[in-house]
């Protein structure tokens, strides 16, 4: 771990010099604004709350001296040998600095020039460390201002998927998709990659003609002839959300401002499925304000995605695992169109600040899911992510239960857990009870609209929530313990749903043997209710009994990934697993959600079933991407 941190100190030394002029010069900047009189709100007036870049201990770029403001990619996707290839183009902003300094991990470097004069630079790479990859360090000449990289991607390269015909829903054409959050995209494209800048860029991709690519940006809606496709994204954004797919796709429009692209026999359905796009961001801008991104399209992608949903401004990428046939699921679209919000327009400035793109965006997503389909609905989502988010604190060390963490030394990914995201959303749920919803509404439309298109910290986040909300309206809450201590602080908003209280009825139906399964009153149940329903299935259970509800309600075979994944954990747990486990296989073989592979890879190691994990993992590995192969090997190994 200190061999990690002192390796990016040594290329950040720059760095922390011009911060400390940044912040001189600012500070005589912001007095000279005071005496002047100037009464203008925005982050523009702040100069010194903005100017200086936080310490990322996550990135060799010092973020302080020469940085990136715009990327013009130019790559062609080669299928035959999963490479992609080109060149990408850096403006930079100099600031002072003699030598640019990016994060690379895995890719081949050819050449590095002076991109206004041809001229050849001096490059190299420095050591490579585990989860950071390498830096590369450019000396720039005396006039440079952009910077010409050309480069190999490789075929193992941690943020792409390289997808064979089989392995997609038409089984046709091989398919890519990249996923670079939280510091994977520095695999496919050497770059600044900390969420505490921000970049345009512009993109040529080059594909096979028969295939359509599609980026986080402005889209093309059909295939052309000559399978070359210019991409432009004028609003700035971290590098993690920069993002690319490649593959048989078909277009969807559903309103003035949202479609889908997914596969040809995936499509309609998708389209179908997700009608109420258009809906969630009219209620999404009712709430917190207007959507600054132009249009907020979807790609469904194939299951090996390792995500439910991923916010890449413009086009979110999904898991097909949502479409359930009734649009019982999409709770998740509201999520990803909330980080347009939270998360793509105000951004974690590291991430140790992870809670800050999450928290918020559970809560607003929430708030959308509750103007589209009520109070009674969606307090049964939050009651199912607080059962989440007890679990995963039960299971956690202490000091990972906080909102603010310290992952110095570690991968970022181990942040991106229930406590980000319910512990967060619970958080701002408590402070809208003491303040009251309209108020705390008012302060959020301020927040989103003052540090639009910026990175936040959790430091000035509480510092604006103070000054903004909590003092003027005399409220009192004990903010150390919610962000920097563990748990769940007393005084948390609580939940409540009656439709659960039923729900819990039945089951005690069920387990006192009063009734048995085929006569509960199950009719109307959403997949909210049959979740908790499952979810309160003691851990031994009866295998007569587990048969009993198989052959009442067929979960084994149910068509919502969701159910699915909830049965069989409580199979497996209670004993079950033997009588369906080439369900639980196909299940674990077909499907990539790291979501829903953790925990069934869990309970069979912890079920005394090492060695069948193992042989499921070893035939499956293939079909998950690197982000979930990764965290079930060292499930398995830990």
């Amino acid at each position: 771990m200190y061999q990690n941190r002192n390796h990016i100190r040594y290329y950040k030394q720059t760095a922390m010099i011009n911060r400390i002029l940044l912040l001189l010069f600012t500070g005589i900047a912001f007095m000279h604004c005071k005496m002047d009189g100037g009464g203008d709100q925005s982050a523009a007036a702040h100069p010194a709350e903005e100017a200086a870049f936080e310490e990322d201990s996550h990135t060799y770029a010092a973020l302080g001296s020469a940085r990136t403001t715009h990327l013009t990619l130019d790559l062609t996707v080669d299928f035959d040998k999963k490479i992609l290839g080109g060149k990408v183009i850096h403006k930079i902003d100099r600031n002072g600095g003699t030598s640019f300094v990016v994060d690379m991990n895995g890719l081949d470097i050819k050449e590095v020039r002076d991109a206004s004069s041809g001229e050849p630079l001096e490059w190299k790479t420095g050591k490579n460390q585990k989860y950071l990859g390498q830096p590369l360090t450019i000396t720039l000449g005396p006039n440079t201002e952009k910077v010409e990289i050309s480069y190999l991607t490789r075929p193992d390269a941690l943020a792409l998927d390289w997808l064979d015909p089989v392995q997609t829903a038409d089984g046709k054409h091989p398919f890519l998709f990249t996923q670079g959050q939280a510091i994977l995209t520095r695999s496919w494209i050497p770059l600044q990659d900390s969420p505490g800048i921000r970049i345009t860029y512009d993109a040529t991709i080059r594909v096979p003609s028969e295939l359509l690519a599609v980026m986080s940006a402005d889209n093309p809606q059909e295939k052309n002839s000559d399978g070359v496709y210019h991409f432009s994204m004028k609003q700035p954004i971290p590098p993690y959300l920069m993002a690319l797919s490649v593959g048989d796709l078909a277009f969807r429009p559903i309103g003035l401002r949202t479609g889908v692209y997914a596969e040809q026999s995936v499509v309609d359905a998708a389209a179908e499925e997700f009608s109420d796009m258009e809906k969630m961001l009219e209620a999404a801008e009712g709430l917190y304000g207007e959507y600054l991104w132009d249009r907020y399209d979807l790609i469904v992608l194939p299951p090996s995605f390792p995500f439910g949903g991923m916010e890449n401004p413009k086009l979110t990428f999904a898991t097909p695992t949502i479409i359930a046939g009734d649009k019982s699921l999409t709770a998740l679209i509201a999520h990803e169109l909330a980080h347009s919000w939270s998360g793509n327009l105000v951004t974690n400035a590291t991430w140790n600040d992870f809670w800050l793109n999450e928290g918020f965006t559970v809560y607003f997503e929430r708030r959308i899911m509750e103007a589209l389909y009520g109070k009674d609905y969606t307090n049964m989502l939050a009651l199912l992510g607080r059962q989440d988010l007890d679990e995963t604190i039960k299971k956690s060390d202490p000091k990972d239960t906080h909102l603010y963490l310290d992952l110095d030394g570690r991968d970022p990914d181990d942040g991106m857990t229930d406590v980000a995201y319910e512990k967060g959303a619970l958080f701002l749920k408590t402070i809208e009870e003491k303040v009251g919803r309209e108020k705390f509404d008012r302060f959020l439309v301020r927040y989103f609209e003052r540090y639009k298109f910026r990175s936040m910290t959790t430091g000035r986040f509480l510092k604006y929530l103070e000054t903004e909300l909590l003092e003027p309206n005399g409220v009192d809450i004990d903010i150390d313990a919610w962000v920097y201590g563990p748990g769940i602080p007393p005084g948390a908003a609580e939940v409540h749903s009656d439709r659960f209280l039923l729900v819990d009825e039945a089951m005690h139906q069920f387990l006192e043997g009063s009734k048995q399964p085929g006569d509960l009153q199950t009719n109307g149940w959403s997949t909210h209710e049959w979740l908790h329903f499952i979810r309160q299935i003691p851990d031994d259970l009866s295998i007569a009994k587990m048969e009993a509800l198989d052959d009442a309600f067929n979960f084994t075979n149910s068509g919502n990934s969701e159910i699915l994944a909830a049965w069989y954990e409580r199979s497996i747990r209670n004993g079950y697993a033997d009588q369906i486990m080439p369900s639980i296989i196909a299940f674990l073989t077909e499907v990539g959600r790291r979501k829903f592979l953790t925990p069934l890879y869990r309970a069979l190691k912890e079920t005394g079933r090492e060695e069948t994990a193992r042989k499921i993992f070893s035939g499956a590995r293939q079909n998950y991407h690197s982000v979930s192969a990764i965290s079930i090997e060292d499930l398995l190994n830990s």
